[in-house]
């Protein structure tokens, strides 16, 4: 009964959103994908518009991922998710939604659930080049036309742009992520890039966003969003959402290692110091005193284990790249971080 009425509470407000009246231009193109061999589902963006991130990009772990573009409606994204929420599938849902605007005609629309089915919509008016693709074999993919827009339902990813240079822009981004190796964020972007190098937003590029989330949810947000990346403002916004990518898996790679630390994992931990810095070494764009935190830490973790020989090449390295580091080592013998022995303090500040 209880649920019962969630969902008719819900749906109440469904008459009259999204709303009457048009809303601003966020011409782009964009991804929602789901993979179902890690759980994972997301979404991802680029346009010629200050902060896609901001109102395009939505996702929910346990729940879906929502674009919302053209003449954008953000309602799309709070409600697609809340009719996810309580069962009702990515179709399903942005079936609903159009029927309920007032002009679906100017809306672009992805939308994914945790089961992996996808739907798209292209309303007629929206700018050309326009149009979408959505995964899946082709006997589960189903296409309805009208005079205001096309909608696809199909499986595993939504590929939507509008505004492009040319029609084939959504093409080359279904090949890309279908062809790409690796990861559900690796894939998405790859999407992307597909599309910057076909033409792109006929604009050109300003703004960029992915975001990556279980499809399970842990009851913990800070542990279901496992990649939450934004470029507002910035010349090349895909090589920037790159290089925030390579610094994200760094970072994941420093959390597991400190949390091996708590559990005296001891070899786990030196694994992923390792992986961290390895994965940002030599990449562009990627300031030395990151590389050097990256170097720091594993030298830290080093001296703790009693592994002082090994740590010290590792501190060099970071004092070299990064001088502050240095200068840092003394108090974190006050914290209890590395032993309180002055003679091995002074050794390790002395490197040169």
């Amino acid at each position: 009964m209880r649920r019962t009425l969630v969902i008719l509470l819900l749906a109440v407000p469904l008459v009259a959103q999204p709303s009457s009246l048009p809303k601003r231009l966020v011409n782009t193109y964009s991804i929602v994908a789901y993979d179902p061999n890690a759980g994972q589902i997301g979404v991802a963006a680029q346009s010629h518009w200050f902060c896609v991130g901001c109102t395009v990009t939505w996702a929910e772990a346990g729940v879906g991922a929502v674009t919302t573009q053209s003449f954008i409606d953000p309602s799309y994204g709070e409600l697609g998710l809340d009719m996810m929420r309580v069962g009702r599938s990515a179709p399903d849902a942005l079936q609903g939604l159009l029927v309920a605007d007032d002009h679906p005609e100017i809306r672009q629309v992805g939308m994914i659930d945790v089961q992996g089915e996808a739907a798209a919509w292209t309303g007629a008016n929206n700018i050309q080049a326009a149009g979408h693709a959505v995964g899946g074999p082709a006997k589960s993919a189903t296409s309805a036309g009208s005079d205001l827009g096309t909608f696809t339902a199909g499986e595993h990813y939504s590929v939507q742009a509008n505004l492009m240079a040319n029609d084939k822009v959504w093409p080359a981004m279904a090949r890309a992520f279908e062809d790409t190796e690796g990861d559900l964020a690796e894939r998405m972007l790859a999407a992307l890039e597909a599309a910057q190098r076909v033409g792109g937003d006929s604009r050109g590029k300003q703004s960029a966003a992915l975001i990556v989330v279980r499809d399970e949810s842990t009851g913990k947000p800070w542990a279901d969003r496992i990649f939450d990346l934004r470029v507002d403002d910035n010349p090349r916004p895909l090589a920037e959402l790159r290089r925030l990518l390579t610094l994200a898996r760094a970072y994941q790679h420093m959390n597991a290692g400190d949390l091996a630390i708590e559990h005296e994992d001891n070899e786990t931990a030196l694994r992923e110091y390792g992986n961290a810095a390895q994965l940002v070494t030599g990449q562009p764009g990627i300031p030395a005193d990151r590389r050097a935190e990256m170097l720091y830490w594993h030298a830290v973790a080093l001296v703790n284990m009693g592994r002082i020989d090994e740590s010290l090449p590792l501190f060099r390295q970071a004092f070299d790249l990064h001088e502050p580091w240095r200068e840092l080592t003394p108090r974190l013998a006050e914290a209890d971080l590395l032993p309180d022995e002055p003679r091995l303090i002074r050794r390790i500040v002395g490197l040169r």
